[in-house]
């Protein structure tokens, strides 16, 4: 999944994907640290977990897909209060600088918060 807008590029990609030359910077976009996955074999550059929907959200959520449309609108609703704010303006100021792939764990990125955040990213200026 790819979102571009004004010269941002952001993707997203399982974080068991091997990095690819146009990756650019590489983050983890997960509350949590993907189960088995040591952090050694982590090919990712940053972990920046305050971006991630709430715990609640996540679990209300439970990547049921008749459930995204109602978590999409929740998870973009966080990402308006800190500490997903500042996060998020992180990962804009990363976006700007040069292409941006989010990493997650999640099995269906085409129903996940990093599909989400990436249409934020990719939106100037809206969440």
């Amino acid at each position: 999944m790819r979102g571009h807008h004004a010269g941002v590029t952001v993707r997203v990609r399982r974080v068991r994907e091997q990095r690819e030359p146009d990756d650019g910077t590489r983050v983890l976009v997960d509350r949590l640290w993907p189960r088995g996955l040591a952090k050694a074999d982590a090919d990712h550059d940053r972990w920046l977990r305050d971006v991630a929907p709430s715990t609640e959200l996540r679990r209300w959520f439970g990547h049921d897909p008749d459930r995204f449309a109602e978590f999409a609108r929740r998870y973009r609703a966080e990402l308006d209060a800190e500490p997903a704010a500042a996060a998020l303006a992180d990962l804009r100021a990363t976006a700007a600088a040069g292409p941006l792939t989010l990493l997650t764990a999640t099995r269906d990125v085409d129903t996940s918060h990093a599909r989400v955040l990436a249409e934020v990213l990719a939106t100037a200026g809206s969440t």
